[in-house]
């Protein structure tokens, strides 16, 4: 079976040991073995990237275009390979893999335009004969910590800012995709960046993570995971003041008023709930509904999840993949159990399903699962289950849905589905949500506009777009006596 090695200043290094990763729709197909990495192989993946930083961060901007150009078009060129290797790996239907590795492609074609694009101010100044200029520069050596949900475009919406502004990069991937952060880096490290720019570093979270933290010359940190490993992120960090990037956990609301188009209300929903099995921080697990339209909601919606096909990940006509993996499955169980338990009812699935792969292995499958009579204070609805697994609220009015959906400590994504452009207009100036979805499903965001939340949600600059460069650069003002 093959061995990944990890990447460290232009050459692929042996690991001393390495695990194997595991296809969640066949739990008996291993994708490979992968490094697992010591906290030594941080610091010398760190010391190579502080070495190529004194000269990458002066790099000509047409160099710097050419390298993301490169990826961006060896990525879209392998689309159907590197989606097959995703949805083998992560579990997400084919077509949303090829989908996310052109978003990637995208994201990549975008910073490199982005390279081209670096400006800054000549202002007067208040006395004479005094010019002052505002320019922004590369910081440093930056830790990317990535979580396995998106196993390319979240390392994509890190790895190339980072570059494009100048930046060096040590790039921790989640231990339970590394075979599309090896991927990743392989292209990159053809694309003609010099040694030591990017480095890549696979293994366990807690080790390797911690390690990549505590590094004096790590200065700054872009971390996407769950709220507790961004907090304990944030507190390793404070005392070494490094900058920090956090996007962390989300409980979406999604809100149908009585004078939605119903079967647009029921496709967003079950697309924001449902779809990539649940597992985007975006998806909307709490749907909030007004009286009026609530049993024709219920209705419909158990309908479209009776037609929902459960199945393995690379099989046409699959609706919903496996969870990622034994332990993201048992956490799902436990929070079903505990809404049961708490008298919500169960309105669909609820189960593990019997569903197998092509070759009739076992895999990680649950059935989309929908609650009723559930209320704000239970656990469903208070805390990030990360699975196909939804609650509806039912409320009397649009007040009382706001409220409600405002009654969570996150704040990322948020979704209303109306007819009537006063609520539409009040719910996007009032909700506690960074992105607010009008009709559309809460999960799907552009690559070109900033994208982060609020409250437990995030912390730090906004990722994505122009907006990306508050995180990975600094301002200097320049005073100039003529």
């Amino acid at each position: 079976m093959q061995h990944f090695d990890n990447l460290m200043n232009g050459r692929w290094v042996a690991a001393h040991d390495y695990v194997p990763n595991i296809n969640p729709s066949d739990i008996t197909d291993v994708v490979g073995r992968y490094a697992q990495s010591r906290p030594h192989d941080v610091d010398l993946a760190v010391m190579a990237a502080k070495e190529a930083f004194t000269t990458w961060s002066h790099s000509p901007i047409l160099q710097r275009h050419d390298c993301l150009q490169k990826i961006a078009t060896e990525l879209l060129a392998r689309k159907q390979e590197l989606g097959n290797q995703l949805a083998r790996e992560e579990g997400k239907t084919l077509p949303e893999a090829i989908g996310e590795v052109v978003r990637a492609s995208q994201i990549f074609q975008f910073f490199a335009g982005e390279c081209l694009r670096l400006s800054g101010e000549c202002l007067p100044s208040v006395r004479a004969n005094i010019q002052v200029d505002v320019t922004r520069e590369p910081i440093g050596v930056i830790g990317l910590i990535t979580p396995w949900n998106f196993p390319i475009a979240i390392p994509a919406w890190k790895i190339a800012p980072a570059l494009a502004y100048g930046n060096s990069v040590v790039f921790k991937p989640s231990e339970l995709t590394p075979g599309c952060a090896w991927a990743l880096a392989d292209i990159i490290h053809r694309s003609g960046l010099p040694a030591g720019v990017f480095n890549l570093v696979m293994g366990e979270g807690k080790d390797i993570g911690e390690a990549l933290t505590h590094n004096p010359d790590v200065v700054a940190i872009s971390f996407t995971g769950s709220t507790g490993v961004g907090r304990a992120i944030a507190a390793a960090c404070a005392p070494l003041g490094k900058k920090l990037q956090l996007e962390m956990g989300g409980h979406n609301p999604q809100i149908i008023l009585d004078d939605a188009e119903l079967e647009l209300a029921v496709e967003l929903s079950v697309q924001s709930a449902f779809f990539s099995t649940g597992q985007r921080c975006t998806a909307a697990s709490r749907l909030i509904v007004t009286d009026g339209i609530y049993p024709a909601f219920l209705q419909a919606m158990q309908v479209r999840m009776g037609q929902l096909k459960v199945g393995d990940a690379r099989i046409s006509g699959t609706d919903i993949g496996p969870v990622v993996s034994q332990g993201q499955l048992d956490t799902d169980m436990c929070f079903i159990q505990a809404a049961i338990s708490q008298g919500a009812i169960v309105a669909s699935g609820g189960a593990l399903t019997q569903c197998h792969s092509a070759s009739g292995a076992r895999g990680f499958y649950l059935q989309p699962t929908l609650f009723t009579d559930t209320t704000t204070d239970m656990q469903i609805n208070q805390e990030e289950v990360f699975g196909p697994v939804a609650s509806i609220l039912r409320v009397r009015n649009y007040e009382e849905a706001l409220a409600t959906a405002n009654a969570t400590a996150f704040g990322l994504s948020a979704g209303i589905a109306t007819t009537s452009l006063k609520y539409a207009s009040h719910f996007k100036r009032h909700s506690q949500a960074g992105m607010v979805m009008v009709n559309l499903a809460t999960a799907g965001v552009d690559f070109h506009v900033p994208f982060g939340g609020r409250k437990a949600s995030s912390y730090g600059a906004r990722e994505q777009g122009r907006y990306a460069q508050e995180f990975f650069t600094a301002v200097k003002t320049a005073y100039t006596f003529a």
